[in-house]
């Protein structure tokens, strides 16, 4: 079930939070975690109508969002990092996966959200020198005008869907 589910997530990015969330769970499920699992397919049943769609009138400006919760897993305090990003008005592509180590603050879990390549430098080696290097990767190509970083509120943040579960509301809203 959670395979079907997962290839499902490549044209409904509004599942992969949900079935990533229940995929870790897939070793020794319980029966709340398949109940789960049925509801996303009884979701999944009655909105046919909801996926990526695009249209030749889009305009072609990338815009990329990011969010981590922090501490968001309640066995290891790790937090999700989540990306969305946009050409015109269309979502290209989205991510959603726990980070590898625990973060100290919110600051930390949404550097590590916002500069994910900078996870691949061999040099981060002590807590400060991780979050340093991020920073220092952000602001260099910002300065530079490769990016432009702006404060998104939570009911505007995109890639909110992506990070924890949401409301019905802002859900559907996201959706």
């Amino acid at each position: 079930m959670i395979g079907s589910l997962l290839y499902l997530t490549a044209t409904r990015p509004d599942i992969p939070f949900a079935v990533c969330l229940y995929a870790r769970y897939q070793a020794s499920p319980r029966a709340s975690h398949r109940q789960a699992v049925k509801h996303i397919f009884r979701y999944l049943k009655y909105t046919p109508e909801l996926g990526l769609w695009y249209s030749s009138g889009s305009s072609l400006s990338l815009r990329w969002f990011s969010d981590a919760d922090h501490a968001g897993c309640r066995i290891d305090h790790k937090s999700t990092s989540s990306t969305c990003q946009f050409l015109g008005t269309s979502l290209v592509s989205w991510s959603s996966r726990k980070q590898a180590s625990v973060s100290l603050s919110t600051t930390e879990a949404e550097y590590i959200a916002a500069a994910p390549s900078s996870s691949k430098n061999p040099v981060l080696h002590s807590r400060t020198k991780h979050i340093d290097m991020r920073f220092h990767f952000l602001r260099d190509h910002y300065e530079k005008g490769d990016i432009d970083l702006v404060h998104v509120v939570t009911q505007n943040q995109l890639a909110d869907i992506f990070t924890k579960p949401q409301e019905f509301s802002a859900f559907t809203r996201l959706r």
